[in-house]
């Protein structure tokens, strides 16, 4: 009922220029059970019979972040490996396995966290419930030297697909190491490096599975049109006799300054230069972190964000702008990116770009606007609701970073406290043009 009405609320708003929060939807609840099994497992059960669908989502408190110098890009390879069989699961049967039912799955990884996810029809739970227990639990039983080797090789392969042969993405690799100090764990790429998977031995991988992929190192929620009880008695049939292991410590860095302008010059087969300028911000859920996202969406969201209307449309000095604020748990960044239109430079759009940040540090963005960026973000924020599956992912990222799987309502709530001042007092706080990280990419034949 409230989701038809937040969508007439949305298309009310937007016409007006009416803040959402300002029409009066009820709170948001996400209804779920929760217990822990004693090998540490966390499990969260959330029913919606909406469809005979249900949906698995572990996630492993383990990302780019837990690598060490030299040996970087486990996590993301580990993504990989864990779909190549297990103890009781041949090679190529997880697939198999899960098609014959109708279903589908995948995973992702960040800095912070691996989460994996199957989605099923609700008389086959049992299924994933088994393949997630055995690779958590016998995942070594079947891994070998040439599995490590083959899954090695396919992460490079994607390595050159996803950054090195696709444009201006050489960037996003250059971006952790010129923000963050070596000594931070996020100063490599989440995908790692081309030398740290080659140097990498077989028990160097080993040796990061026993550490991070324990059930007292994750949690798992199912979601969607299942019985509590007897999914209950299912997870405790299939994850209880997978051990635990030793204590996970929870890695921590210091804030991040950049002092001065760190230039990077790249270049890479395209016809147009790009710039992008970046500042270090506040962590994700931390305060300032909602503000920054929220000044992104009224720089560049939209026909009518301040960026895109005099850069693209007025002026048409630029073929893109954006601005947006990457968020993670133990920093955040602030990147805004852009390409000038042929017979323009990436110079004139900075300084038209300084002028604007530097008008909205002087004066308050006006409450049509700021009701303009909330609403876009209400919207996209329910959206991502509307399929169980989603719900399932929140779940599961509520309870690792605030120990409350149904925190829907603080999480929106800390966007509906963003007034016009707090925008302009982050971005003045946050946006220095005395110190940042600039990196332009440049085609190659100007490089010649």
């Amino acid at each position: 009922m409230w989701k038809s009405a937040c969508s007439l609320a949305l298309a009310v708003a937007l016409a007006s220029g009416t803040a959402l929060a300002a029409v009066g939807d009820p709170e948001i609840k996400v209804s779920c059970t929760e217990f822990d099994l004693p090998n540490g497992l966390h499990v969260i059960l959330h029913e919606d019979h909406t469809i005979p669908m249900v949906h698995t989502n572990i996630w492993y408190r383990v990302g780019s972040s837990n690598e060490q110098v030299g040996r970087t890009g486990f996590a993301h390879l580990f993504e990989h490996l864990m779909f190549e069989g297990s103890g009781h699961v041949k090679e190529g049967e997880f697939d198999r396995l899960l098609e014959s039912v109708g279903g589908s799955n995948n995973a992702s990884t960040s800095s912070d966290r691996t989460n994996y996810y199957c989605t099923v029809p609700s008389c086959a739970l049992e299924l994933p419930l088994f393949l997630e227990s055995d690779r958590m639990g016998f995942l070594l039983d079947s891994m070998s030297p040439n599995v490590v080797d083959s899954q090695r090789d396919v992460v490079k392969n994607e390595m050159r697909q996803s950054y090195l042969n696709r444009p201006y993405a050489k960037m996003w690799l250059e971006v952790p190491r010129l923000l963050y100090p070596k000594d931070h764990p996020y100063n490599w790429p989440v995908i790692g490096s081309m030398e740290d998977l080659s140097a990498a031995g077989y028990e160097d991988v080993v040796n990061f599975f026993k550490t991070y992929y324990l059930p007292n190192n994750a949690s798992l929620v199912v979601a969607g049109d299942i019985d509590p009880v007897e999914t209950k008695k299912l997870i405790e049939k299939w994850f209880s006799d997978v051990k635990a292991g030793k204590e996970v410590k929870k890695v921590e860095a210091k804030p991040v300054e950049v002092k001065g302008v760190v230039k990077k010059t790249l270049t890479d087969k395209v016809t147009l230069p790009m710039r992008a300028q970046i500042w270090p911000t506040p962590a994700l859920y931390q305060e300032g972190d909602a503000d920054m996202d929220i000044l992104g969406s009224i720089l560049s969201t939209g026909k009518n964000s301040r960026l895109y209307k005099r850069l693209v449309y007025e002026t048409q000095l630029a073929q893109t702008v954006s601005a947006q604020q990457v968020s993670s748990d133990l920093g955040s960044f602030f990147l805004i990116s852009y390409i000038p239109r042929p017979g323009h430079t990436v110079e004139e759009i900075q300084a038209v770009i300084r002028e604007e940040i530097e008008k909205l540090q002087r004066e308050y963005p006006s409450q049509a606007e700021l009701d303009r960026a909330l609403n876009i973000n209400e919207f996209c924020y329910l959206s991502g609701m509307e399929h169980c599956s989603g719900k399932a992912d929140m779940l599961n990222n509520y309870y690792v970073h605030f120990g409350k799987p149904d925190s829907f309502a603080e999480d929106l709530n800390r966007y509906r406290k963003v007034t016009p001042q707090s925008v302009s007092v982050c971005a003045k706080k946050y946006i220095d043009f005395d110190n940042y990280v600039e990196i332009t990419v440049i085609p190659e034949k100007e490089a010649k």
